[in-house]
């Protein structure tokens, strides 16, 4: 796996140290397992949605947190290996196996809702910028304000 050295953007940039973090960030995590596999789509322009398959999880069994922007997907699967649930395997496939996934959202990206729907956890997000940072637009005057009391006076 090839690492890269961020340290001269750290020299030669001011303001910009958020983002080298967030590329050191993305360059470690990619080294992860790869469990569970997940999409990420927009669906609007400023909507998003993370698809992660999590088949065999229940609701109870799962956990959304956002934090500092970042989003943490966890799955907690109960213990099944006890045998006390009736259940005898010959062969087991299914990866019950505990997760946790990890996203760094962009700022002001918030979350919207989650839905578990045919062992798909779908997470809506929306980018909402405040009002202060929208554009707006500034009327362009004229340039011929009338000063009051000079109108018709006479020296």
């Amino acid at each position: 796996m090839r690492t890269y050295d961020f340290t001269p953007l750290y020299r030669s940039a001011v303001g910009f140290d958020r983002l080298a973090s967030l590329l050191e960030s993305a360059a470690r995590t990619s080294q992860e397992n790869g469990w569970p596999p997940y999409n990420i789509e927009t669906t609007g322009e400023n909507a998003y949605r993370i698809e992660i398959a999590v088949a065999g999880f229940r609701p109870e069994e799962l956990n959304l947190e956002v934090k500092e922007n970042l989003l943490t997907v966890t799955g907690r699967k109960t213990a099944n290996d006890d045998g006390s649930n009736g259940r005898n395997f010959l062969h087991r496939g299914l990866a019950e196996r505990d997760f946790e996934r990890r996203f760094q959202l962009a700022d002001y990206v918030v979350v919207k809702g989650a839905d578990l729907v045919n062992g798909l956890l779908s997470i809506d997000l929306e980018r909402e910028l405040p009002e202060a940072l929208k554009p707006r637009r500034i009327e362009i005057g004229t340039g011929q304000a009338l000063i009051e009391g000079k109108k018709g006076k006479a020296a």
